[in-house]
């Protein structure tokens, strides 16, 4: 239990329980012993779990003192329920009361007094337990992540780590050229290239044949080709290297090759390969993450020793690399990392099932600051190669209590860091990221999932039912947390629609959940929404995201406790007024993608349609909800757009259906927003004027700006937009060339412009020097495209769709030479063809890896045609 969740549950039930239960001798000493007893319990918890138990008699005490610490919890959470079941005046609470005539609560309260007395005994049994085996003092290593010298290095590690891409997947390209590209490249860095697919797929035959390759091995000084089977004995992979790399010199094999031990063998490999190329140098991305923090970024020599001991652990395999080196980089002394070493070696001699690779990362789990355990096993009710968004995670954390607060910083930033962390120390793997380098899309590798889920399940944390009954899987388990599962103790409940067809989520089912704080139903196929879920006091997180649900019940105004609502994607258009009284709400996320006559949905991925998005209407009264961060979309009816302004806590807002006549309202309300980081704004139709000219300083840390409307004129405040990452306009029409204008933005990592000028040329004449991603939709009148040379150095990805005037390809693509997907949507043929049979445009082209063009059809479907 987090130390905030732990605050929050002490102070309330120290508040309710002495004006509730004064009646009743000897419970307001029970009260304070407990609160005593459970900060004592948490303290020891924390401690023990930054710490490593070496024995059963150490892990059964931990688990006890945990399972107490639980009890508790489950005690205060019912108490406040029964408690909420009679202020809220429920029919089955009230006739409950007046059927068996008791005075209000006094049954229950006995009930409480009696598992008080009952927990007391248990927490004396386990000191008792302390004090006769000697256990509660588990070993601690030096230098433990709980410590505040490592809690500040992780602050800053954190921080800084947001832009480091070692960790981006690498995709290959099907060409056997690009593969030989990478494996000439003339710069000095140790590359490592996975080629990934299916079985049968050509993967072999493509990295073979590239292999074989004369030019490539005249490269390299040695090369070798091994296969390393499921099972194998890396003694023999080791001298299979040292004689094909002896082969391709035309030198001799070491006659003593094969009586050589394992160290022997690795020593050799290590001299012979000084000073020559050759594609993993170990030490290298050991080094990347262990001594990130120091100076020059290199190990110090009192460390090398114990530093190659530690590494040769990993044997070679970079997911043991990684993780081993981002647990070391808050080891210091010596001391820190002798300890790390013998530790290793204990658990390996006693632990024979335990290989090195899973020893590494079970260590990389116990170095973990305590509320990054929560966080990281949390990520295993996931299932396997499920992809979590960035945004998704925090939100799911900070509803459970995981995430500490601190001082002059936002939950949201403080999550922010652990996910960081957990990035920086290889325990979550970024799939892809937005265009300032920070993580969007995430996952665990199988590896280090099986720790996350047998931990889990050891420590009654969550669990995974994958179709299991519901009340079977919890009393296997007795967990507190479960993608699908269910009972009174239950904190989280999850479902994924892989492979399901229907969900019955009965108002029966909904009411074992009492104690529930996170529901995430998201693409769950539900049409309704049980009405016992307003009944769900302690609900704190509820995503319904993409479920078929039409509206939220009348009463949603009784989850006080409610901070995330998402409703995106659903078939909700208003929103109830009972809204207004979720007071803690932090984030309100809706919009629907839009629908014609026949109920048919758009996605505008092609940019042809003006409103391809619809807000939500809200009353206005969800202007009162002031710890509101995240709005977005809401329909702009009567004074919103005046009473937005109030809303101080807001970082994005999302307003649709903005007329002309708003303009002075919604400026000055924008202009009071300063801690907005997002502003999405779109006019009522396509004619309708989206007015922002009066806008004179919007929030100096506005990183992300959509206006989807007619513009008289390109807004002048852009110029101070110095923070901005990413910017779009949708059919704004402008007649003045809107590009002299951002060009200079220093921060602009992605560009969308759809339909947003008239004239006929569109020229990139300078800066842009960060952008990364830029898609040019829907231009009627543009009939050439240029790109001057020394333009968009950095430029990645790059999408032209229906400009039907278009007569050739963008000039200028040589020059971007780092450019790796060209997406052409819908371009007349002319530009096609000459691609398509290696004529004049051909050449301008050839250094890009992936080249895609998409042919939409009347029908609703697309063919794909690749170029490349």
């Amino acid at each position: 239990m987090d130390s905030a969740a732990q605050d929050l549950l002490l102070g309330t039930i120290v508040r309710i329980l002495a004006n509730e239960i004064s009646s009743i001798a000897g419970i307001h000493d029970q009260v304070k012993d407990i609160k005593e007893e459970l900060v004592s319990m948490i303290a020891l918890l924390q401690d023990a779990e930054g710490k490593k138990a070496h024995t059963k008699t150490e892990e059964t005490w931990v688990a006890s003192v945990r399972d107490s610490v639980y009890d508790v919890e489950d005690l205060i959470d019912e108490f406040i329920y029964r408690i909420y079941e009679e202020k809220s005046g429920r029919p089955v609470a009230s006739w409950f009361h007046q059927t068996i005539h008791i005075p209000k609560n006094l049954w229950y309260r006995r009930q409480i007094a009696n598992k008080l007395c009952n927990i007391k005994q248990t927490i004396k049994a386990i000191s008792e337990r302390n004090r006769n085996y000697g256990v509660g003092h588990v070993t601690a290593l030096e230098g433990t992540s709980n410590s505040p010298n490592v809690q500040n290095w992780m602050q800053y590690q954190a921080e800084a780590s947001l832009f480091i891409k070692e960790d981006e997947l690498v995709g290959i390209a099907s060409q056997k050229k690009i593969l030989m590209g990478w494996l000439m490249n003339e710069e000095p860095n140790q590359t490592i290239i996975p080629v990934v697919g299916m079985g049968g797929s050509g993967k072999t035959t493509l990295v073979a044949s590239t292999f074989n390759n004369d030019t490539v091995k005249r490269r390299f000084n040695c090369y070798a080709w091994i296969t390393v089977s499921q099972t194998y004995v890396i003694e023999d992979l080791y001298r299979d290297l040292i004689k094909q790399f002896h082969e391709s010199r035309k030198e001799e094999i070491p006659p003593s090759i094969n009586a050589m031990s394992f160290r022997e063998l690795l020593q050799m490999l290590v001299n012979y390969l000084d000073s020559k190329s050759y594609l993993k140098d170990t030490w290298d991305l050991f080094s990347k993450k262990a001594f990130f923090t120091y100076p020059n970024k290199s190990c110090p020599p009192e460390l090398e020793p114990v530093a190659w001991k530690i590494l040769d652990k990993c044997e070679g395999l970079p997911l043991a690399i990684v993780a081993l080196g981002g647990l070391m980089s808050s080891k210091k002394s010596y001391a820190d990392w002798s300890n790390v070493y013998n530790s290793f070696n204990w658990h390996l001699e006693n632990d024979p099932s335990l290989d090195s690779v899973k020893n590494i990362l079970l260590h990389s789990f116990n170095d973990l600051p305590y509320r990054l355990k929560h966080c990281f096993l949390y990520c295993s009710l996931f299932p396997e190669d499920y992809e979590m968004k960035r945004k998704r995670l925090i939100r799911l954390w900070i509803a459970e209590g995981f995430v500490e607060h601190q001082t002059g910083v936002t939950l949201e930033v403080v999550a922010e860091r652990y996910l960081s962390e957990l990035c920086f120390r290889s325990m979550l793997q970024v799939v892809e990221r937005n265009p300032v380098g920070r993580p969007k899309i995430l996952k665990l590798h199988d590896l280090i999932r099986e720790i996350a889920v047998s931990t889990s399940k050891k420590e009654k944390f969550c669990a995974s039912s994958h179709g299991k009954e519901l009340k079977e899987v919890m009393k296997e388990n007795g967990v507190r947390r479960l993608s699908y599962t269910g009972m009174s103790q239950l904190r989280s409940f999850l479902v994924f629609s892989i492979g399901m067809s229907s969900l019955c989520l009965s108002n029966s089912l909904i009411a074992e959940f009492k104690l529930l704080r996170t529901l995430d139903l998201e693409n769950v196929p539900i049409e309704e929404l049980p009405d016992g879920v307003v009944y769900l006091f302690n609900l704190r997180y509820l995503n319904l995201r993409g479920t078929a649900i039409k509206k939220l019940p009348k009463s949603i105004g009784r989850l006080r406790n409610l901070q995330t609502l998402n409703i995106s994607h659903t078939k909700i258009e208003t929103l109830p007024k009972g809204i207004a009284k979720l007071l803690n709400l932090r984030h309100l996320i809706m919009s629907q993608l839009h629908t014609d006559v026949t109920g048919t949905r758009f996605s505008n991925i092609n940019g042809t349609m003006f409103r391809y998005i619809n807000g939500i209407r809200a009353p206005l009264n969800v202007s009162k909800l002031n710890k509101l961060q995240v709005l977005s979309c809401v329909e702009a009816e009567g004074d919103f757009i005046r009473l937005v302004g109030n809303m101080n806590q807001l970082t994005r807002i999302g307003i649709t259906n903005v007329k002309k006549s708003d303009e002075m309202h919604l400026c000055d309300s924008i202009q009071k927003l300063q801690l907005l980081q997002h502003l999405e704004l779109m006019a009522c139709d396509e004619e309708e004027i989206l007015g922002t000219n009066a806008l004179s300083s919007p929030s100096p840390q506005l990183r992300g700006v959509l206006l989807v409307g007619k513009l008289e004129k390109v807004p002048f405040w852009f110029h101070s937009l110095r923070n901005l990452t990413s910017l779009g306009l949708h059919w704004s029409r402008l007649e003045e060339d809107l590009l002299p204008y951002i060009a200079d933005l220093p921060c602009l990592g992605r560009l969308i412009l759809v339909n947003s000028y008239v004239g006929k040329e569109l020229c990139f004449g300078r800066g842009f020097v960060k952008l990364t991603k830029l898609m040019l939709r829907n231009f009627p009148s543009v009939n050439k495209i240029t790109i001057e040379k020394g333009v968009m150095p950095n430029l990645k990805f790059f999408e032209v769709g229906n400009c039907n005037e278009l007569k050739t390809l963008p000039l200028g693509l040589e020059y971007l030479t780092n450019l790796q997907e060209l997406h052409l949507v819908n371009l007349p043929m002319e530009i096609i063809d000459p691609i398509r049979k290696g004529a004049v445009d051909r050449p301008r082209v050839q250094h890009i890896p992936e080249i895609n063009h998409y042919n939409f059809i009347q029908s609703g479907g697309v063919t794909i045609e690749k170029l490349s």
